[in-house]
């Protein structure tokens, strides 16, 4: 019976190839977004489930306040202080590990390599993870100075066949030799703890704290079952109040839960987090287009139900049941999906590159044979079934077959009013997605084209370290001397992110009223290189950075740079600031010699703070404007003078608008994604309207040419049959506006600089779907009207 229902099946569907066509067309696109979206999703929800204790361990997040602050300082750093501490303190505690991840130059005899994947971390760290040690002991792989663990892909492209174990490496441009001790298998792309090798904690070089300050590094609790991390955090306010008792700040931890920390947390760690909303948004974003395939399916299933009474009514008289004919929809129905299925399979497997490249991420197809993944399908296989086929297969199959065959049938109107539910439903999915997809881009090109306060076109950036220092003068001469590099500054950190924290009090302010603020090195050249525009005062001189640089033991005076933030914190308008005293963390005493205009130094999610740039000997960051004019040219002059002046060090740049985009990298992933899926839902629902109109125009054939006979021209036909369709999109406006409104406002709070949402936008939105649905319905009705109307009476 079954084959039975599956051979009439297929032929009814190759019976009306063009609906059949359109209906497995909207589906398979509709599944291969879902499946795509879905594999991401499935991606993100799998961070850190294989670490098998994921559930005992949390992450350390420190918070600060000083008296005169208004606010806490938070973030994932801690100082060597806090695991002996906490473990010594805190029964819930079994182990824990210190983290900390650099960037650096490993050398293998005259090959060179700067890595961005490293981590310091304690020994402690294989029993706290899940990291698996190929080669190697893990009790001692990092105990002791100078240890280093390979992942396995490194090692091979370290070494190649040979074994690792043993051998040196030697790491920073002072080349510290390093001795591999053991191997560890490639981190998984769903971990939040990415690396390619690890060193040991000690290599870093760390002061072993005795206070809470110095925060530099991440610590993770291993606790002795997961209630430990409720229990500990409940103590740990009485705990710092009686660790902190004397001093001017006020500190606290939190402890998040370790699998909460990729999707949930605001703060930042080895690998970038992606929100949950985003999550939310594109899944809905992959439903909704879904929605309208099945929509599109049941609304033309429907519509061409009717032109199957006379079959129903002939099953029915040779003694068909109701049940039997009903069974034979459903089966017709679920084929239909399920060769739609098996087609988004094999286009999941063609786009999956280009997607990975949308995402940035590095999907497999494999885990398309996953049990959840079949099941899942298969489950929405049966539901896209049952909601198309189950109307017309109840209505069909409750006809009177004597009704039917004297042709006295007509469509319900519970048919009609499902149809014309299905077509606002559509159009208001297509309406919410343009409407979201203006508001996305609109907020990305403000983020684009906003004035930072600063000059992010054609600066170069070049990390370096301390043994790169001592040529620093040298290479800013160097370069300098081609008229394309107007000029060459050395900092703390590039002017997109600066992070250092310190606190800050006026000279008339008491000790211990001190202020939290952002600090940062600068040079005499940065403010002229980054461009920023000073208000008040005067720039930096050599001669400032030289008072800084005194013999040990003598107190330095600084002259210290603030932005108009800074100033209006310690109460000064920026002219009035100009030559008064100030400490940055006490022990850096001076004067302000300059106020400049605020400036984006962290992305627009948080609003401008209070900053100070001082004058320093160090630095991390070269910065190089450049003409414009020239550039490959400009870059090889670079490097062929840096390889002169710093062999040991590779010449890996890049430019500063990069750096801007990383900060929006989420934001900008997300509207390249909801602009391709936009695009395609609206393709989908077009590809529905052109079969129900298709259909409808069918259907009223033979009143086209009555009309056209009494003279109705191709205008008056293409008006009449549209008329109806642009009352729905009408109505489907209405029901979207509001909702992507609501959606998008919610978005944009997580910005301290967005958009005002413009009317107009909404306006073009409903434009656009009013012309796309005109032009959709008018090829079919221009079609209709251009027939020859005897053709269409001839049957009457």
């Amino acid at each position: 019976m079954f084959k039975n229902y599956l051979k009439t099946a297929w032929r009814n569907l190759s019976k009306n190839k063009s609906a059949t066509l359109i209906n497995i067309t909207g589906l398979m696109i509709g599944m291969t977004c879902c499946l795509l979206i879905g594999l991401y999703i499935h991606h993100e929800l799998s961070f850190d489930k294989f670490q098998k204790k994921g559930d005992r361990i949390a992450r350390v997040i420190m918070s600060y306040r000083f008296p005169g602050s208004t606010e806490s300082q938070k973030g994932n750093f801690t100082s060597t202080k806090v695991l002996p501490a906490f473990q010594q303190n805190f029964p819930e505690v079994e182990s824990g590990v210190r983290m900390m991840d650099a960037v650096r130059v490993i050398s293998i005899g005259d090959k060179q390599f700067e890595e961005s994947r490293i981590l310091f971390a304690d020994s402690t760290i294989f029993n706290v993870f899940s990291f698996r040690l190929l080669k190697g002991n893990p009790e001692h792989a990092l105990s002791g100075l100078d240890k280093i663990v390979l992942s396995a892909s490194t090692a091979k492209r370290y070494f190649g066949n040979e074994d690792p174990i043993g051998k040196v490496v030697k790491i920073g441009s002072d080349a510290v030799p390093i001795e591999v001790t053991g191997v560890i298998e490639d981190c998984p792309s769903n971990s939040q703890i990415g690396y390619d090798m690890i060193l040991s904690f000690s290599t870093a070089r760390a002061n072993q704290e005795k206070t809470y300050f110095n925060a530099n590094y991440t610590t993770y609790l291993l606790f002795k079952n997961p209630e430990g991390i409720a229990s500990m955090q409940a103590k740990l306010p009485a705990f710092m109040q009686n660790e902190t008792k004397g001093m001017n700040a006020t500190i606290n931890f939190d402890l998040e839960p370790f699998r909460s920390i990729h999707l949930h947390s605001p703060y930042e760690g080895f690998v970038p987090n992606v929100s949950i909303k985003y999550i939310y948004i594109i899944g809905a974003v992959a439903l909704l287009i879904l929605a309208i395939a099945c929509f599109t399916y049941i609304n033309l299933s429907t519509a061409r139900s009717m032109e199957r009474a006379r079959e129903v009514g002939v099953r029915k008289v040779v003694g068909a049941e109701k049940s039997q004919i009903f069974k034979q929809f459903l089966s017709e129905s679920v084929l239909l999906s399920l060769v739609a299925l098996i087609l988004s399979f094999g286009i999941v497997l063609l786009v999956l590159p280009s997607f990975n490249q949308l995402s940035d991420r590095t999907l497999s197809g494999w885990a398309l044979l996953s049990p959840t993944v079949i099941g899942i399908s298969l489950f929405a296989i049966v539901c896209i079934g049952l909601l198309a086929g189950s109307y017309p297969a109840v209505v069909l199959s409750a006809f009177q077959p004597v009704k039917v065959l004297k042709g006295a049938f007509k469509s319900t109107s519970s048919g009609t009013i499902l149809r014309k539910t299905l077509i606002v439903f559509q159009f208001s999915i297509s309406a919410f997605l343009i409407i979201a997809t203006f508001i996305i881009q609109k907020q990305l090109n403000y983020i684009q084209n906003r004035k930072l306060g600063y000059e992010r076109e054609h600066v170069v950036v070049l990390p370096y370290d301390r043994n790169v220092l001592k040529n620093i003068k040298a290479i800013k001469s160097e370069f300098t001397a081609n008229k394309d590099i107007l000029s060459v500054s050395r900092a703390g950190d590039a002017p997109t992110s600066i992070r250092g924290g310190y606190n800050m009090r006026s000279q008339s302010m008491a000790a211990g009223q001190d202020i939290s603020v952002t600090a940062g090195i600068l040079d005499e050249d940065y403010i002229k290189t980054v461009g920023l525009q000073v208000v008040a005062g005067e720039d930096i001189t050599e001669q400032d950075i030289k008072d800084v640089d005194v013999p040990e033991g003598v107190t330095p005076n600084y002259h210290f740079v603030l932005n108009e933030s800074a100033a209006r914190t310690l109460g000064w308008e920026p002219q009035e600031a100009i030559g008064k005293n100030m400490f940055l963390d006490d022990s850096r005493p001076g004067t302000v010699k300059a106020v400049v205009k605020d400036f984006n130094f962290q992305s627009m999610h948080t609003a401008i703070k209070p900053l100070v740039l001082f004058p320093g000997k160090y630095g991390r960051t070269l910065l190089a404007k450049i003409s414009g004019k020239n550039i490959p040219q400009t870059i090889a002059y670079m490097e062929s003078k840096w390889k002169t002046l710093v062999p040991q060090r590779p010449f890996n740049y890049h430019f500063l608008d990069e750096d801007f985009n990383e900060l929006y990298k989420s934001e900008i992933r997300l509207g390249q994604i909801i602009n391709v899926f936009a695009a395609i839902a609206i393709s989908l629902a077009c590809l529905g309207l052109f079969g129900l109109s298709s259909y409808t125009t069918q259907q009223r054939i033979k009143e086209i040419g009555v009309r056209r006979i009494v003279g109705a021209s191709v205008v008056n036909i293409v008006m009449l049959l549209s008329k109806d369709f642009m009352k729905f999109v009408l109505v489907s406006f209405a029901v979207a506006a509001p909702l992507a409104w609501w959606a998008m406002h919610h978005w944009l709070q997580d910005y301290a600089y967005a958009i005002k949402m413009p009317l107009w936008i909404f306006g073009i939105a409903a434009l656009i779907v009013m012309l796309i649905t005109l032009l959709t319905i008018s090829i079919q009705s221009v079609r209709a009207a251009l027939a020859n109307p005897v053709k269409s009476l001839r049957s009457e």
